[in-house]
C-alpha cells in the first residue's frame, strides 16, 4: 500500500515525539504497519523530511556502490540498518548481497534489461575471431587430424560390434533350430 507524504510525516512526527502510535489503516496489520511507522521515523532521523516522500525517478545505483553497502552488511551492521540509512527497501540490499554472494562482483553490475529483441540482425552477435599464431594454427591441425582418426577408430569398433552381434544372433538361431530338431526326433521315437 502506498502511503501519501503527509501520512507517513504525520505518524512518524508522531511517534518520534510520543513513543506511541496513531491508528493505522483497517485493512492493514497492526504489526507490518507499526514496523513501517518505525522504518519511517527512523529515515526522518537519518535523511531531512525528503526521504519520506515518493521518488519520481529511481536512482541507478552503482557497483561500487552497492558493494560498499554489501560490505557495511558483511561488516556486521544489520541489513534493515544499513537499507534505511540507504534510504532504500531491506529486499532491494538483499537481493545485492545474494547476487554478490553468487556471481561475485560482476553480480553487482547493471546487466541488460527488457525482453530480448525479435529483430533476427539484433540477436545475432558479430564476433571476428581473431587471427592463430603459428603454435595454435599446427596444434589447430594435429587436433583434427586426431579427431579424424579417433571417429575412424569408432566407426570400426562399431562395425565389428555389429559383425559380433549378427554373429551371435545367427549361433543363437542355429541353436534353437537344432533343439527343436532334437525335440522332434525325440516325439518321433
Amino acid at each position: 500500500m502506498r502511503y501519501s507524504f503527509e501520512f507517513k510525516l504525520e505518524h512518524a512526527e508522531y511517534y518520534i515525539n510520543t513513543g506511541q502510535f496513531l491508528s493505522g489503516p483497517n485493512d492493514v496489520n497492526e504489526k507490518n504497519f507499526r514496523n513501517k511507522v518505525r522504518d519511517w521515523a527512523q529515515l526522518l532521523k537519518l535523511h531531512v523530511s525528503d526521504a519520506l516522500k515518493h521518488n519520481s525517478t529511481n536512482k541507478v545505483w552503482t557497483a561500487e556502490e552497492k558493494l560498499a553497502l554489501i560490505m557495511k552488511v558483511e561488516s556486521g551492521s544489520s541489513i534493515r540498518s544499513v537499507a534505511i540509512e540507504a534510504n532504500i527497501y531491506d529486499g532491494q540490499l538483499y537481493s545485492w548481497i545474494r547476487k554478490y554472494k553468487e556471481l561475485g562482483y560482476n553480480g553487482l553490475k547493471e546487466s541488460k534489461k527488457g525482453r530480448p529483441s525479435k529483430d533476427p540482425v539484433m540477436t545475432k552477435k558479430k564476433i571476428k575471431p581473431r587471427e592463430l599464431n603459428e603454435s595454435e594454427l599446427e596444434e589447430l591441425i594435429r587436433l583434427r587430424e586426431e579427431n579424424e582418426s579417433i571417429k575412424t577408430e569408432i566407426e570400426v569398433i562399431k562395425k565389428s560390434m555389429a559383425l559380433r552381434h549378427k554373429k551371435w544372433d545367427e549361433q543363437l538361431k542355429a541353436r534353437k533350430q537344432k533343439s527343436s530338431a532334437n525335440s522332434e526326433n525325440k516325439d518321433t521315437n
